[in-house]
């Protein structure tokens, strides 16, 4: 799997010039649905059959600032997964600096009630679990 890059924009930034914190959970989502892409299971063909994934948690823990133009390299592992929910981590860099490291805890839902994926989806839980580091 590739490793997902964003480029800090400049309205990314607050008034220090660093970037703002809340922008981190934006690029954590933007990895996830490019890593999703990446295992066959992007957003469209998921709810598509009707199911969803929201987020149910997340953190963060800054360690370094980023700051306009700078590439923050973002990998993406899963942590822990069920067949109710699963964590993704996130490892964010900058060159060879970690900025920021992050975790998302998502269940799945259809008609807005929880599910067990692996048995609506169970190639999707596949994935997900070849995934786990």
């Amino acid at each position: 799997m590739h490793t997902y890059r964003h480029e800090v924009k400049y309205y990314e930034c607050d008034r220090m010039g660093v970037t703002h914190h809340s922008n981190y959970i934006r690029f954590m989502e933007e990895a996830r649905v490019d890593w999703l892409d990446q295992i066959g299971f992007g957003f469209e063909k998921v709810e598509a059959e009707g199911v969803f994934s929201p987020v149910v948690a997340v953190s963060c823990n800054y360690k370094r600032p980023s700051t306009f133009k700078d590439v923050i390299e973002i990998e993406v592992s899963v942590a822990n997964v069920s067949e109710l929910k699963f964590d993704i981590s996130y490892v964010m860099r900058v060159g060879d600096k970690i900025i920021c490291t992050a975790q998302s805890t998502h269940c799945f839902i259809e008609n807005n009630r929880p599910i067990a994926i692996s048995k609506r989806l169970p190639e999707l839980y596949e994935a997900i679990c070849k995934c786990k580091k």
